[in-house]
């Protein structure tokens, strides 16, 4: 709301007295496809800076969370948008890709899978659409032996369980020097412990269901490899035994680079824990994956965390926190996690394009 009526162009002074100028200018209709964790930041992440660049937003949510959009076009309009603006079109893949390669569309911005996330891409491409992916991430949270232990499994459970574990940009790699490892593990399970698990509409509650039955039992065959293939069971790992889709945080250690649920993004409260010595050995480790969407160091050694966070490849970063993400900062990632980036000023860029206007005060020559 702010960078709206401040988005201005340029004045170039030019040889001569020539001068160029640019206008920003809106690209036209804008298509959002959400994602169902976050339906209703997704669609105000999208549609905000499309509005405030004066595109129009066709925006279609998950087919699994298809009411919060609706709500945020309801706000939208009663706060004096004229109708027609913000739309919302629901349905399944199909309608979404009936959107992308609509002639009439000029952006696509996509929030999912990496898979999706290909799809959608290319058939952007064949209309030379403007693009936005925000994808799907490994991300990977380094521990050092000098951390703050209670801040750093502070850390682990944001980034790990917040959302029963349904976040993009979640650290579900965990990489603990192994000075601190036993003393990590053994705070994470106590308070884990203290998780109160239940219906999310309940002030009382910290932790929820997973989103659906198919989900859920995508998360408990990721569980199973893991226990098949050694990784140490230290908290969770199991059903509860209540109507709902509700699944305790569930914690491995000893997890080794190449299992299951080290390489794969899980999307439900599974947390791997890994060992390291090395700060050389661990940079290497955590940027061996096609993902970059995030990655957090936590240290009290500031030089280090400097260093570490210009060696991760990814788009979005942490020092002695994780999971934050605040309108103000840029957010996306790097690698197979995405392209482009959303919310701050640099969201104006995607949804908005420059017009150059050369202005010659001078004789015009030519050579005949």
């Amino acid at each position: 709301g702010g960078l709206a009526p401040s988005l201005t162009g340029e004045h170039i002074p030019l040889a001569g007295g020539d001068f160029a100028y640019t206008i920003r200018e809106a690209l036209g209709v804008c298509v959002g496809i959400g994602a169902w964790n976050y339906p209703t930041q997704i669609a105000c992440w999208k549609g905000a800076p499309a509005l405030a660049c004066g595109n129009t937003m066709v925006f279609k949510p998950s087919e699994t969370t298809p009411l919060s959009a609706l709500k945020v076009a309801e706000i939208l309009v009663e706060a004096g948008a004229p109708r027609g603006v913000y739309n919302v079109v629901q349905g399944y893949g199909d309608v979404g890709a009936a959107l992308v390669t609509d002639p009439r569309v000029a952006k696509v911005s996509l929030t999912g899978s990496v898979p999706t996330g290909r799809k959608v891409y290319a058939a952007a491409a064949g209309g030379m659409k403007h693009v936005t992916m925000e994808l799907g991430g490994k991300s990977p949270m380094i521990v050092f032996d000098d951390a703050d232990v209670e801040n750093a499994v502070s850390g682990a459970i944001l980034g790990n369980f917040y959302s029963s574990g349904q976040v993009c940009s979640n650290g579900t790699r965990v990489f603990v020097q192994e000075g601190i490892k036993e003393a990590f593990l053994t705070r994470l399970a106590e308070r884990l412990a203290k998780a109160r698990i239940g219906d999310p509409m309940d002030p009382e509650v910290s932790f929820g269901p997973v989103v659906s039955q198919g989900q859920m039992e995508i998360v408990k065959g990721y569980i199973a490899k893991a226990i098949a293939e050694g990784a140490r069971l230290v908290f969770g790992g199991r059903q509860l035994d209540r109507a709902g889709f509700y699944l305790e945080p569930t914690v491995f250690a000893d997890v080794t680079d190449d299992m299951t649920i080290a390489r794969e993004e899980i999307f439900g409260p599974v947390m791997s824990v890994l060992d390291f010595a090395s700060e050389e050995e661990v940079m290497a480790r955590a940027n061996a994956t096609e993902f970059g969407l995030a990655a957090g160091v936590f240290t009290r050694d500031l030089s280090r965390a400097h260093r570490v966070v210009r060696g991760f490849e990814a788009g979005t970063c942490y020092i002695n926190t994780y999971n934050l993400a605040p309108v103000e900062a840029p957010f996306g990632g790097s690698k197979m996690s995405g392209i482009g980036r959303e919310n701050s000023k640099l969201a104006i860029n995607h949804y908005s394009e420059l017009k150059t206007v050369y202005v010659s005060m001078n004789d015009v020559e030519a050579p005949y």
